[in-house]
Formats: structure tokens, sequence, C-alpha cells
């Protein structure tokens, strides 16, 4: 598996918060405000809830 620069800050996500239980409404509130203070990563951030929201969908390829 190949390392990414981000793979450190999934890293630090998992070592910090990693023991914690979250909803996905929590989720999708903080990706919200991290776009609203960050909006270059609007489309990133769209797309990675996109890619969630559908990991179940046998007919999405993507």
């Amino acid at each position: 598996m190949a390392m990414y620069f981000t793979d450190r800050g999934i890293e630090e996500l998992e070592k910090r918060r990693g023991e914690e239980e979250i909803t996905f409404e929590w989720l999708a509130g903080q990706l919200r405000t991290f776009v609203d203070l960050n909006p270059d990563f609007e489309v990133p951030v769209e797309r990675l809830a996109t890619w969630l929201a559908r990991l179940d969908d046998e007919d999405d390829e993507e």
C-alpha cells in the first residue's frame, strides 16, 4: 500500500480520536464547518462525502 502525505493526518486522527464513537450527523456538521473555514476544500470534501455515502452502492464503480 502506498504511503501518502495525508496518511500522517489520518494517523493522527486515529491516534487522538480512534476510541471515540461519532455519528454521521456530527461528521457532516464538522465537514460543513471545515468548508466554511476553508472554502478552497469544498470540492475534495464533497467528493469524500459522496464517496462515503455511496460505499455500499454496488452499481457505483467509483
